[in-house]
Order: C-alpha cells, then sequence, then structure tokens
C-alpha cells in the first residue's frame, strides 16, 4: 500500500498520531527531499530507509516505488511539508499507480493552502487553489485569464523573491481587490498582512508565503455597474435582437422594460 502523508508545514507537533504510526509502520519512505524529512523522522524517533522523490525524478522514482509496492512493500510519500501532490511531487506517481491497478490512501494532516484560506479573513464558502505562478509573462497572463472572473477566493503560493511581483502582477491583472499575505504559517513568526492591492503595506519578505485574493464579482455585480444602453449593448451582443436585450436588462435590473426602452429610443 503506498501511503501518501502529510506533514507539518511549520510546528514540528503538528503531525497527526496516525502519519507518526503509519511513518514508524511503513518498509519504505518516499521523500521530495531525503536530508530535510529526516529532520521530522529524528523528532519522532523514526528509523526507516527513504527513497528521493522530486520533481526532477518523478518518472523514474516512480518505477522503483510500483516495483516495490507489487512485491508487497508498504511505502509512505511525504513531501517538505504539508500535503504531497498539492504544489509538490506525487502527481506522477499517483497517475501510474492507477494505470496499474495498485490503492492508495492518504494520511490527513497540514496543508498550507487550507490555513492560509481561514487566516486571510477573506470568504472561505469557495475557493481556488491556483498554485504558483508561472515565471514567463505570457503563462501568467494565460494563467489569470482563465480565472480572473471566477467567483471563489484565489490562493496562489509564492516564492519571498518573487512575492512582491507577484502582488503587483496581481493588482495589474485583477485590480483593487482585498488580499491578505500569510507568512511563515504555524511557526514562531507566523504573520498575516491585509491590505488591497495596489495598496501592499511594509512586511518582512522572508520564509514560505501565500497570497490570497478576494474573489471576483458576480456577473450581476458587474452588469449593474454598466450604464444602461451598455447593459443593452452587452446583451446584444451575445446575438440577441434589442427588445430581448430590453426585457433582460429590466429583469437584471429590476425595473419596467418602459424605463429601460425609454433610455435606448437611440440606439
Amino acid at each position: 500500500m503506498l501511503y501518501i502523508v502529510a506533514t507539518p508545514i511549520g510546528n514540528l507537533s503538528e503531525i497527526t498520531y496516525r502519519a507518526v504510526e503509519v511513518l514508524k509502520n511503513v518498509d519504505f519512505i518516499a521523500a521530495e527531499d531525503t536530508r530535510h524529512t529526516m529532520e521530522l523522522l529524528r523528532a519522532y524517533d523514526i528509523r526507516k530507509p527513504m527513497i528521493s522523490y522530486h520533481k526532477f525524478s518523478e518518472r523514474s522514482a516512480s518505477a522503483g516505488i510500483i516495483s516495490r509496492l507489487k512485491e508487497g512493500k508498504d511505502i509512505a510519500l511525504v513531501s517538505d511539508a504539508g500535503m504531497p501532490l498539492i504544489s509538490d511531487p506525487g502527481a506522477v506517481l499517483v497517475e501510474e499507480l492507477i494505470e496499474n491497478g495498485i490503492e492508495y490512501t492518504v494520511v490527513s494532516g497540514a496543508c498550507a493552502c487550507v490555513n492560509a484560506v481561514v487566516l486571510s479573513g477573506l470568504d472561505t464558502s469557495s475557493f481556488l487553489m491556483v498554485g504558483f505562478l508561472p515565471e514567463k509573462t505570457s503563462d501568467r497572463k494565460k494563467t489569470i485569464a482563465k480565472i480572473k472572473d471566477v467567483e471563489a477566493t484565489l490562493v496562489f503560493y509564492s516564492p519571498p523573491h518573487n512575492v512582491l511581483e507577484d502582488l503587483d502582477f496581481l493588482y495589474k491583472s485583477l485590480g483593487r481587490r482585498k488580499f491578505a499575505v500569510v507568512r511563515e504559517i504555524s511557526k514562531l513568526h507566523e504573520e498575516v498582512v491585509r491590505g488591497c492591492l495596489g495598496e501592499v503595506p511594509e512586511f518582512t519578505v522572508k520564509g514560505e508565503m501565500v497570497i490570497v485574493v478576494e474573489k471576483a464579482e458576480s456577473a450581476a455585480d458587474r452588469l449593474g455597474e454598466l450604464t444602461v444602453i451598455e447593459h443593452v449593448k452587452h446583451y446584444m451582443s451575445l446575438g440577441y435582437d434589442k427588445m430581448k436585450a430590453v426585457k433582460l436588462v429590466a429583469a437584471d435590473r429590476k425595473v419596467s422594460k418602459s424605463v429601460v426602452y425609454a433610455e435606448t429610443l437611440n440606439l
């Protein structure tokens, strides 16, 4: 069996009893960085052989892991912090497990995305985990174009050397939305910086960071910002004739059709 095990994202005490038990009982531990994981294992007196499994070796390392699993071995997959696969290695292995009909399970635990959304103070009813923004500007623009109108809180991971650039890009792409930068989650210097994009307060640019951004306005709210004529033109651009567009606008604005029609006589 393969166990996908969540590990602490900061405080080493934030690990479940089950995770410690699994790590103590498996035959091997596949780790993103064996030196980093060794610190966790030492803290809980866990002595198990480790296999290197990082983003540059996913394909080749997966073959070795699957071979061991077919021999009846139990293996735990861990990343440096948090839940494997969530902006961390593991997706390739899971794909191959499914192709080979090998079962796997998840051992619950910390995830920086969830902690950051809760700490941000923004809407938690729905959120979209975007992960790290691409390095190339053209790729960044394509990514944002797909999600800018999503009516869900947006979550971005950001390395400290890029966080100010990322915030500036998000402001230019999304406008003045509320945001929070959550850094050093569950560590001694945990901090939440809140503000509006475009007016970022000073903060310590150090440590692991998550940027949480307010969701887009609803389509109805956005249309409500248009003038009546712009609103009618919007529906006409979608293929409706003028009278149908007037009817739709009247419904959106909760006014009579005659009021809308009167403002569009010259349209």
